[in-house]
């Protein structure tokens, strides 16, 4: 289900500009997938213990992925990486200090990197890049260095920020990707008003919202988000758990 014409109409589909799209869809909190050249990327896969994925019928047990991309070590970000690894073979990307602990919990594939690093994953390059926030791993273990995920597609570029303050270093990525995916909480995170300046800082004209909604402190008027962004001419989207973007 295409949500994008929800909030704004598209001026030229990707569709129809090169018969090539990415497909998003939103697993609740910070998990979403992206299917692209066939295959599908899983980011931040918390699932199982998060109640509105599992009252929206998200079930981890189901949920695809040619390859994981953990963007830090906290238990709502990292939550059934090492399981969906195991089941379906992907290599799980991510923090060296963070994939080494996933190895020595039993996870078959890791693909260590630090900031300013690249994954070729055959399909895609995933660049992992600079966050501002913090990284603990479930048992306490330091999780190494907090990042976001700059990814290059045949259909195109995307931008994931993970958790993360707004920072100047956003303004030194590639500008212009088809779209980014911003945390709009607050409070643990950047809310809505900066997530708007990180787009600007990107020259991108659509944002998925994420890591919001979930506990009560990142809880936001939805309504009064996407009239801020549309205040700015940018258009934030914000689909229902288990609804799916075309890009």
């Amino acid at each position: 289900m295409c949500l994008a014409s929800q909030f704004f109409p598209r001026q030229t589909p990707r569709l129809l500009q090169n018969f090539l799209v990415m497909k998003f869809t939103y697993y609740g909190h910070a998990c979403f997938a992206v299917e692209t050249g066939g295959k599908t990327l899983l980011f931040d896969p918390f699932v199982s213990s998060n109640d509105l994925a599992r009252d929206a019928g998200v079930t981890a047990g189901k949920l695809a992925a040619d390859a994981i991309l953990v963007s830090h070590g906290h238990f709502d970000h990292i939550g059934d990486a090492q399981d969906i690894a195991i089941r379906t073979g992907a290599p799980v990307v991510g923090c060296y200090e963070l994939c080494s602990w996933l190895a020595q919990a039993g996870t078959p594939e890791i693909r260590p990197l630090n900031l300013g690093g690249t994954a070729d994953l055959g399909f895609c390059r995933a660049k992992f890049v600079a966050a501002a926030h913090s990284s603990v791993l479930p048992d306490g273990t330091h999780g190494g260095a907090a990042g976001g995920f700059y990814v290059n597609t045949a259909e195109g570029n995307f931008y994931y920020a993970g958790d993360t303050a707004l920072t100047m270093d956003m303004d030194l990525l590639d500008k212009e990707p088809e779209f980014a995916v911003l945390p709009i909480g607050g409070v643990f995170t950047m809310g809505v008003a900066d997530a708007v300046r990180s787009a600007q800082m990107l020259s991108v004209k659509t944002v998925v919202g994420v890591h919001y909604n979930t506990f009560p402190p990142i809880a936001i008027d939805a309504k009064a988000a996407i009239k801020t962004f549309a205040d700015a001419e940018i258009q934030l989207l914000l689909p229902p758990i288990g609804e799916s973007i075309e890009f």
